[in-house]
Parts: structure tokens; C-alpha cells; sequence
């Protein structure tokens, strides 16, 4: 129960309950802790309860409700309330911030903006660090320059956290013209990110679902449009609204973005909790490294939450680690060992390591860097594995 906020909902309309609630089912963020169809009733609910979040639905009653609303912030401060209307009048909602409401939402309720609040109220209930080890950890990756496996990156690391049965795990394909995150995985989608974006007004959690593409590991995919024609219908608000979406469904949205760097890659970086930035060994890497830390360092909170991934670490003629850290000023946070030969026959396959090679040093490299992720793991000391990926790949039999 740590990663979901409790919800207790009052609405005497049982039509407008029902639909609030199938909402709220649908989120994996938000556990239903109780419903009530009494104003009157509610305040023992909550104190009974102590849910995190109470949502009162003002319409039946609203001078009954905003009492209401008084009351529970009095008798219940650790409660947020939420208030819904179909009125927008700008004196109730005074009132209702008066009342001690944290948000208001007008009916009928969208599913984004129900998102953005709780991920407010959450932010102010626990802050931004906790709050997200609460609900969705959302990780983009970007890489240095293209070639350097981001999305090799992307795919496995989601395959490893979804191995995990308390994860649920969405991956979004954000190379709009040439993504091949379908290809890693041998599917073959029969939606893309346009059909989410041009019906995400639409959508609700069920049919957001049904719009993925679920792998065997447990792995949903969101591929890139089909048609190149098709890359100019998603802009930088539908990305927002589709990655609030998917973070209110998963526990973990994995953004692999393009190495363009566009308005609709940075709405996947601002919305991320944590960066990885890929990069190899070599000088054109690394400077390009240096250049988008200095770009990422203009832009608020970015920076801080950036992690330098290496990629095929202990390939011949590489630059040192050490060099490597004293070039980019900071530390690697992750080495991936190279394994060429293992990695040829997943891309060829369309099979993920923890299925094509589940005993590989790579595959356990991924594995270490998902529990690190996720905040259970440890990160070694020079990520032995890297030193150690030869005797793994000898004594390891997939």
C-alpha cells in the first residue's frame, strides 16, 4: 500500500459516483478506499478510514457540501479534499478554497486533469520524492548521440521491471519517424501513439489498455505512428496529456525519446523522475555529453535528475572511466557491459535478454540497474559486473 494514495469519494448521485469510481478503479495509483452516498455520513467514513484524499462531489447540495468540506479539514487535516462540480461559478470555488479544498475539477471530469490533481496533492502532501516513490516512476532515456542503444536500453530495462509482479510497466516509443522499439520486440501493434493522442479525450483506463501492446514479459508497449505522414499529428500538449495518462495506469512509464531533442521530448523529460542519459566511451560521446548537461543545467530541476549510463563498457580501445568522469565533470551512475555476440541474436530475434539470455552478465547488469531504479537496489563499485562480465559469460549457459 506504500506506492498508491487512499481515496474516500461522497456523491449522493449515483450515476455521477458510479463514473467517478470506474475512474478511479482504473488508476494504479489510487486505492478506492470507500464510497458514501451521505454528506451527513462521510465525516465518520474518513475518520474511520483516514484516507489520504477525500473527494466530495458538491452538486446535489453544495451548501450541505462545503459544511461538509469545513468539517472534514477541521476533524481530518491529514486528509486533502478534492471537490468536484458541474458549476464553474467562480464564487463557489472561492468558497470551496475557503472551505480548506486543495483542487477543484468541473464535470464532467477528464481523466488528465483528474491525474495532474492527485499528482498536486501529492506533491504537496509528501513532496516531489516521495510523492513519486508513491505512484508512477516515470525514466526517459536519451542518449549521447544515435547508435549508442537507447532503445536496446529502454527495452530491456522495461522488461526487466515488469519480471517484477508488483510493477506494471508501459513503454513509449517517442522516435516518431524512425522507431523500432515494435522490431526489439517482434510485435506487431495494431495502434500507435496517434491513435492515443487523437482520442485521449476519449479514453478511459480500460481502452487505453486495449490500445497497447502487451509483450510476454509483461511489457506494454505505445509504438511510433506507422507513416511518416502521420509524425506531425502528435504535438507537445498531447504527449503531456498521454504521459499523465499512462502515469496514472503504471507504476513505471519508460520514455525513449529521439536524439532530436524536440518540444515533445522535452514534455517527456520535464514529466520524468529520472534521466538516463547514454552515452559510450568515446570522445564524440562525451563531449555531447558535456554539451547537454550545460543545455539540461538551463532548464529547472533537469539536471538533478540526470544519471550517465555507459553502454558496451570494456570494448578495445575505449577511454578510461576515470578520464571519462574528469571530461563530463560528474560521476557514471551505470555501466553496461558489452556483449556483441549475445546482443546480435536478441535484436535479430526480437527477444529480450531476460527470455533470450536470462543468465547473461548483461542480463544481470539490467536486472541490477532495475532494482537500482527502483529503489532497492545498490549500485557497485564500478559496477562489477562490468570487471567480472567475462566469467559470467563463460560460466553462464542461457
Amino acid at each position: 500500500m506504500n506506492n498508491v494514495l487512499r481515496v474516500a469519494i461522497v456523491d449522493p448521485n449515483d450515476a455521477s459516483r458510479e463514473t467517478l469510481k470506474y475512474m478511479l478503479l482504473g488508476m494504479d495509483m489510487i486505492w478506492l478506499e470507500a464510497e458514501c452516498s451521505r454528506y451527513e455520513f462521510f465525516s465518520d467514513v474518513v475518520g474511520q478510514t483516514r484516507p489520504d484524499i477525500g473527494v466530495v462531489v458538491l452538486d446535489k447540495n453544495p451548501e450541505k457540501a462545503l459544511d461538509l468540506v469545513a468539517n472534514l479539514v477541521r476533524r481530518t487535516p491529514n486528509c486533502s479534499v478534492l471537490v468536484i462540480s458541474d458549476s464553474n461559478d467562480g464564487d463557489l470555488i472561492l468558497r470551496s478554497m475557503r472551505a480548506g479544498a486543495v483542487e477543484f475539477l468541473t464535470q464532467p471530469v477528464r481523466i488528465d486533469d483528474v491525474v495532474h490533481a492527485l499528482g498536486r496533492i501529492s506533491d504537496q502532501k509528501y513532496g516531489q520524492d516521495e510523492a513519486s516513490s508513491r505512484g508512477c516512476s516515470t525514466i526517459a532515456v536519451a542518449g549521447a548521440t544515435g547508435g549508442v542503444g537507447c532503445t536496446s536500453i529502454a527495452i530491456n530495462l522495461g522488461c526487466a521491471l515488469a519480471s517484477d509482479p508488483n510493477h506494471s510497466v508501459v513503454l513509449l516509443d517517442m522516435d516518431l519517424s524512425l522507431g523500432d522499439a515494435d522490431v526489439f520486440l517482434d510485435a506487431i501493434p495494431e495502434y500507435t501513439l496517434v491513435d492515443v493522442a487523437e482520442n485521449i479525450a476519449r479514453l478511459d483506463f480500460a481502452l487505453l489498455k486495449k490500445s497497447l501492446t502487451k509483450h510476454s514479459t509483461g511489457l506494454y508497449l505505445l509504438p511510433r505512428p506507422v507513416k511518416l505522414q502521420d509524425t506531425g499529428l502528435v504535438n507537445a500538449e498531447a504527449m503531456h496529456r498521454v504521459i499523465g495518462l499512462l502515469k496514472a495506469t503504471f507504476t513505471h512509464v519508460i520514455c525513449d525519446i529521439s536524439k532530436s531533442y524536440t518540444q515533445i521530448d522535452m514534455e517527456a523529460l520535464q514529466a520524468a523522475n529520472q534521466v538516463l542519459l547514454v552515452t559510450q566511451l568515446d570522445l564524440p560521446c562525451l563531449r555531447n555529453v558535456v554539451r547537454l548537461l550545460m543545455s539540461f543545467s538551463d532548464m529547472e530541476t533537469l539536471q538533478e535528475k540526470v544519471h550517465i549510463v555507459v553502454n558496451r563498457a570494456g570494448l578495445d580501445n575505449q577511454i578510461t572511466l576515470k578520464k571519462a568522469q574528469e571530461t563530463i565533470g560528474r560521476e557514471i551512475y551505470w555501466q553496461l557491459p558489452n556483449d556483441h555476440r549475445v546482443m546480435v541474436e536478441v535484436r535479430n530475434n526480437g527477444i529480450p535478454l531476460v527470455e533470450q539470455a536470462p543468465k547473461a552478465a548483461l542480463t544481470q547488469s539490467y536486472r541490477m540497474l532495475a532494482e537500482n531504479l527502483s529503489g532497492r537496489g545498490k549500485n557497485p563499485d564500478d559496477n562489477s559486473l562490468v570487471s567480472k562480465s567475462k566469467w559470467f559469460g563463460f560460466l553462464a549457459k542461457k
